[in-house]
């Protein structure tokens, strides 16, 4: 089974309290983003964002330059059909995040464990270069990953760990790092899985 084949399987066949990344509501990633206090026109990108509901939060908070990118036809489905109406004010692309070519760009990336999901160091350096089109000059990225005293797999699927270091090395060429935090995550399984969050901004 390939990479996408996987991904349309855990969405066709678990619902959304049934995958251990599922969020009632994206506390953590909205209180980053809040803070920023970015214009409502800002241009915001949810990588391998799947069902979750930081789009939803986004659009309640009055924001309409939304794109959700995730690798899985059926996880937009599902967001598509959660939305109802307002998935008219967000951009959808099914696309794997190492085949997106930007075309625009964005004031804001987010991505909450997409990325530990590239374990080869030709990926890692690939989603770098991408960030670095994507993002506007000044912009913001938001980056979760397992840390490392997370778990090592998720989904079936080896993961790669971070450290604030590590996590400043792949990206320290074009952004400044402005901060790192751990976090617990409680699954719907009552298993925990610990986060390390950082925050980005793109060297001018």
């Amino acid at each position: 089974m390939n990479k996408k084949e996987h991904w349309e399987n855990v969405f066709a066949s678990k619902t959304e309290k049934e995958v251990s990344w599922y969020q009632a509501y994206p506390q953590t990633s909205v209180d980053f983003f809040t803070a920023l206090q970015l214009p409502k026109d800002a241009k915001v990108i949810d990588v391998g964002g799947g069902d979750s509901y930081f789009i939803d939060a986004l659009l309640d908070l009055g924001y309409t330059q939304l794109t959700l990118l995730d690798i899985s036809g059926k996880a937009i489905e599902r967001i598509q059909k959660r939305l109802g109406e307002k998935a008219a004010h967000v951009t959808f692309i099914e696309s794997d995040i190492l085949d997106f070519d930007p075309t625009e760009h964005y004031d804001f990336w987010h991505d909450r464990a997409c990325f530990h999901f590239l374990t080869e160091a030709a990926q890692i350096e690939h989603y770098a270069d991408i960030v670095d089109k994507a993002l506007s000059k000044g912009g913001r990225m938001f980056i979760g990953a397992f840390s490392d005293q997370g778990p090592k797999k998720c989904s079936g699927l080896d993961i790669k760990q971070y450290t604030m270091e590590s996590l400043r090395f792949v990206f320290e060429k074009e952004f400044q790092l402005k901060g790192c935090f751990t976090e617990d995550h409680k699954t719907p399984f009552d298993t925990v899985q610990n986060f390390i969050f950082c925050g980005f901004k793109r060297k001018s």
